[in-house]
């Protein structure tokens, strides 16, 4: 891959996040569906199709995002619980984080168990 096609790729995934995060300081709900559609996957779906051309890679590389989209939802559930318990931001941010770290381990252990992911 040349280094040009990188850096398009680093802006473009850049861009989607920076664009996300102003998107959701003016409207909160129009920011988390850009967020919540997964854009990032798709273009790494279509990135490694296009680098690959192999569809039984790009099949067990979306099975994988399936599998581990699961433990991601842990932080969706702990922060806001925890931010409106009362809970600082940032001891919330890190307990939210660190139980998701824990999720994903769990995850990509039933992924390789019981999927075949590896």
């Amino acid at each position: 891959m040349v280094w040009w096609q990188l850096a398009t790729r680093w802006l473009i995934s850049g861009g989607l996040v920076v664009g996300a995060s102003e998107l959701g300081k003016r409207n909160e709900l129009i920011g988390a569906l850009l967020v919540s559609i997964p854009l990032v996957s798709i273009l790494a779906i279509i990135w490694l199709y296009r680098d690959t051309s192999d569809p039984d890679q790009v099949a067990d590389f979306t099975t994988g995002i399936l599998w581990l989209v699961l433990p991601s939802l842990v932080l969706f559930v702990t922060l806001p619980t925890f931010l409106r318990r009362g809970m600082e931001f940032w001891p919330s941010l890190g307990i939210a984080c660190g139980l998701t770290i824990i999720a994903y381990f769990i995850g990509v252990q039933l992924a390789s168990r019981y999927a075949g992911i590896s």
